[in-house]
């Protein structure tokens, strides 16, 4: 995930106070300035007073009676005059800085008198926060939307198209969609029920048993994947991500093709056979493997999430991901499934 907006905001007010205290530091070479304004008092001025009233004024001033450098009670400072007891860079009382020039006393960067400073976020209440056992419970909803889904199309196999086109459409407005509608990601997990309920009942008709394998071989390979990247034996990488990337485009570009040569020359790919192995075989083992890291990529960013403390309601975001991957799994298990129960009953 890029770096932590707070995080650097904190860095960057860290960084200006710094630069603050180098100015401070930086301001005697400035007096040079303040000097200008003193040249409109000449040392005649000085000469026009006797030494008697010097002295008047320090019989009439006892110690501790006026700090020095300031005026005596009464008398105001000459224009351009700066008592030795203020500090650099602070501009006499009534007095206003140059036009276009900054008073020293206010630090660079800072707001103007009467614009509204940069405001930051604010925090995601603890009991608003994304937790790991929020994307579990939304996940379970899911699955368990998706057997009741099954179990209706296992009895009325003709609810599969049905479950095919709403999961397609729902698939594709739940991956777009801003603002997660947990509404929507449970209808997606209904239809892929009926979707998976009628192509199982359609194979266990033609391979008795081979769908309850596809289930157990499910289960079998999430809990592994779940238990080795718990245990931080295995983690998407970017460079994994990327093989991904490109082996899931390839894995379209050859459904696609096996579609167009099955519908315009009446064979597909998957009955070519390369050293007496079916081709379909060879690319639902890679696709068993897509599917998996699919299923890992998805584990991955549900646990950056809840480190990031996003909102509890991306928790439903989370859980479409994970029930999609879940099926696709199943999906390609069944396949291959399938092809090797078609060649042990030399179909």
């Amino acid at each position: 995930m890029a770096g932590n907006p707070l995080l650097n905001s904190m860095t960057k007010n860290v960084t200006q106070g710094d630069s603050r205290f180098g100015r401070f530091g930086a301001q005697p070479q400035q007096t040079s300035q303040q000097a200008q304004y003193g040249q409109q008092q000449t040392y005649g001025q000085y000469g026009q007073q006797s030494y008697g009233q010097y002295g008047q004024q320090y019989d009439q001033q006892g110690y501790g009676q006026n700090t020095y450098g300031q005026p005596q009670y009464g008398q105001q400072a000459q224009y351009g005059q700066q008592p030795y007891g203020q500090q650099y860079g602070q501009p006499q009382y009534g007095q206003q800085a140059q036009y276009g020039q900054q008073p020293y006393d206010q630090p660079y960067g800072e707001a103007d008198y009467g614009v509204a400073a940069p405001t930051y976020s604010e925090p995601i209440p603890a009991g608003e926060r994304l937790t790991m056992n929020d994307v579990m419970v939304k996940t379970g909803i899911n699955l368990g939307l998706v057997a009741v889904g099954a179990a209706v199309a296992w009895n009325a196999p003709v609810l599969l198209l049905l479950g095919m086109v709403g999961g397609l459409v729902l698939g594709l407005v739940n991956s777009f969609k801003k603002k997660v509608s947990p509404i929507l990601v449970m209808t997606y997990a209904l239809m892929e029920g009926l979707l998976l309920g009628g192509l199982s009942a359609v194979v266990d008709m033609r391979y008795p048993g081979v769908a309850i394998q596809a289930v157990l071989a499910t289960f079998v390979v999430a809990g592994t994947t779940l238990a080795l990247f718990a245990n931080g034996k295995l983690r998407a990488t970017p460079k994994l991500n990327k093989i991904f990337m490109i082996g899931a485009i390839g894995y379209l570009a050859y459904g696609f093709i096996s579609i167009l040569g099955a519908g315009i020359f009446g064979s597909s790919l998957n009955s070519v056979s390369l050293f007496g192995i079916p081709l379909g075989l060879i690319v639902g083992l890679f696709a068993v493997a897509l599917a998996t890291y699919s299923l890992l990529l998805d584990f991955t960013t549900t646990s950056e999430a809840v480190e990031a403390g996003l909102p509890e309601r991306e928790s439903w975001r989370l859980a479409f991901g994970l029930t999609a991957s879940l099926v696709w799994l199943y999906v390609e298990i069944l396949r291959v499934l399938m092809y090797l129960a078609s060649i042990f009953s030399n179909d």
